[in-house]
């Protein structure tokens, strides 16, 4: 039997009445929250149960799934607005020719910036459970100079380590981790902080290393109405609640705010402003030396 799948584009795609219906509801989802872009499909899903739009039920997220799968096949959702994050890229750097690799020296020069973090009382990270909310925690923390990691890739043990040895060589006496994760994930997040927490006390001794949970907590789900469901027959997790909620199911525009406020607590702004000013002189000064004019971006 061939495959009846939908392949490639689909410009002809024919909706009936009740998907435009959908479709309409996501276009109210995707402008609501134009700041956060691009949105996980689950994230997308729980707005649309927010919304009244669909129930919470896995029958509803599969047909989210194939709506917005569709949706970009036909060019009815552009593309750029979600993000599934399966992809794992391994390019080559190549260029052109010496004018385009003189180009990519004038972009290194706009892009130059400096730890943002440096002289900061405490060295911050964020970790979230979904790769997909990555950008959106970027949008947030890029300013700051926080890197963000996925709980996927985290969850390693050369990952763990790896947050032990930056502790190390930042040099910073105090390291806070916030973490963005499902309810249920409640004894991941503390199994890392415990694994972590014990690799720094010999690659960073004398560093204290905190984890802070930022999301989803039991306080949100309360203040914000968030869905719950039972926990899954096949899930094994370690878990002492009765009900589940996802981290995505926060609006990504409260995730923001709770993440803004979370860093911002701990920043001295008068160290980053002075950074900042030093980090633009020099980057005019390196544009400069290639011959550029600073003042033309």
């Amino acid at each position: 039997m061939p495959n009846r799948r939908p392949r490639g584009y689909q410009p002809r795609w024919k909706t009936r009445a009740r998907t435009c219906e959908l479709l309409a509801a996501v276009d109210r989802v995707l402008a609501r929250y134009a700041a956060q872009l691009p949105l996980t499909i689950r994230q997308v899903w729980y707005s649309l149960i927010s919304d009244g739009v669909l129930v919470k039920e896995e029958r509803t997220y599969k047909q989210t799934v194939e709506l917005l799968g569709m949706a970009r096949r036909s060019g009815r959702i552009p593309w750029e607005a979600l993000r599934d994050d399966t992809e794992i890229r391994a390019e080559p750097v190549a260029y052109d020719g010496p004018d385009d690799f003189r180009a990519g020296l004038r972009q290194a020069a706009l892009d130059y910036r400096l730890d943002r973090q440096a002289g900061q009382p405490v060295r911050l990270e964020i970790v979230c459970e979904t790769a997909g909310m990555v950008p959106q925690l970027v949008a947030v923390a890029d300013l700051y100079g926080v890197p963000v990691y996925s709980g996927s890739g985290f969850n390693g043990l050369p990952a763990k380590r790896g947050a032990a040895l930056r502790a190390a060589a930042d040099g910073h006496r105090a390291v806070r981790v916030f973490v963005v994760w499902d309810q249920s994930g409640v004894h991941l997040f503390s199994a890392l902080a415990e694994d972590v927490t014990a690799f720094a006390a010999v690659d960073a001794p004398g560093t204290e290393v905190v984890f802070e949970r930022l999301a989803v907590t039991e306080r949100q789900i309360a203040d914000y109405g968030l869905p719950t469901a039972p926990p899954k027959v096949s899930d094994r997790r370690s878990f002492s609640g009765t009900s589940t909620t996802q981290a995505e199911a926060l609006s990504p525009d409260v995730l923001a705010a709770v993440l803004k406020a979370a860093i911002t607590s701990h920043r001295d702004m008068r160290v980053l402003a002075a950074l900042l000013e030093r980090e633009d002189d020099e980057r005019r000064r390196l544009l400069e030396n290639l011959g550029y004019d600073p003042d033309v971006g």
